[in-house]
């Protein structure tokens, strides 16, 4: 079986290569970002390049689609470009899978799509209302190009809601890499509020353990949740980064206004159906972090003395 995953070379995507080569998976990787790995057959380009992506998936079976403006702030930004990306992308992916005849197409949606249902408990049958975001409103577009393409053309899909992923290779960006550069130059931890506000993190590996396991027959045509298990607040983030390093100071601010205190979204679903849940605890996840993260740091300051030592000569 051979597998295109497409943004490869980003955050989830690297992990999900890994996974699909442990499976013993042949693997294609097609993204605009250039990679130094040897291991994988890799095609540079834009999703918005039909002939490109018409080339990527010749000979594939099925593809990962995870390509995507990821951070809010980005798409918030830059709407238009992010609306090229995630929206006309995604249908670009769904046209070249119909031509390639491939067997199916995993999407990589977020359960921010559940932002403003009713309710503090959701799953995959809670009704969705009008997103409020710019992000959720591309992922949903995606989301129903994928259910159209199924019912119009016979492309199987398997749509899968992401929790906040959390792990090596993450995006300094986000919100625990802040904090653990942060501690990690002496710099105080600041919370809004009483850092009450709770997410449901879940580890980037088993994440993509879970993309995996949508290749399965039963996942045909089906939409999980992938969410964590353990209920985080911005504080416990904090206190749990401060307990593993040791001297790290916290400061708390007013509160912002409007700040989203998170739902209850059930994973059930995908445990009955695909065996899939998380295994990896939150302090366990973030010393793993920590570790790529200082193992990272330390790989640049020597590539930097080796510089010097270099230009010195």
């Amino acid at each position: 079986m051979k597998v295109l995953v497409t943004g490869g070379s980003g955050f989830i995507g690297s992990h999900v290569v890994d996974k699909l080569k442990d499976k013993g998976v042949d693997v294609r990787v097609f993204d605009a970002m250039p990679t130094f790995r040897k291991d994988i057959e890799y095609y540079q380009g834009s999703l918005l390049d039909m002939d490109a992506l018409g080339f990527a998936m010749n000979g594939v079976d099925a593809v990962m689609h995870l390509a995507a403006i990821a951070d809010v702030k980005d798409v918030f930004n830059r709407p238009h470009y992010a609306e090229s990306i995630n929206v006309r992308g995604t249908i670009n992916v769904l046209e070249a899978a119909r031509a390639a005849k491939l067997r199916r197409v995993v999407y990589g949606s977020t359960t921010w799509v559940y932002s403003e249902a009713e309710g503090d408990s959701v799953d995959e049958a809670t009704p969705l209302h009008a997103p409020s975001h710019l992000y959720t409103a591309t992922k949903l577009v995606g989301e129903y190009y994928c259910r159209t393409y199924s019912e119009l053309f016979g492309l199987d899909y398997t749509i899968l809601r992401y929790g906040i992923p959390y792990g090596p290779r993450a995006r300094d960006e986000a919100v625990i890499p802040i904090f653990v550069r942060k501690a990690l130059s002496g710099e105080a931890l600041t919370i809004a509020g009483d850092g009450s506000q709770f997410r449901k993190f879940v580890f980037v590996e088993d994440l993509a353990e879970g993309n995996i396991l949508a290749l399965q027959s039963i996942a045909r045509n089906k939409i999980y949740n992938l969410d964590g298990v353990e209920k985080v607040t911005i504080r416990q983030i904090a206190e749990t980064i401060k307990r593993i390093l040791g001297d790290v100071k916290i400061e708390y601010t007013p509160a912002r206004p409007g700040d989203f205190a998170g739902k209850e979204v059930s994973s059930e679903l995908v445990k009955k159906e695909l065996g899939w849940e998380p295994k990896v605890g939150f302090e366990e996840g973030i010393r793993r972090y920590l570790k790529w993260y200082s193992e990272r740091e330390k790989t640049r300051k020597a590539n930097w003395e080796k510089l010097d030592d270099t230009l010195k000569k």
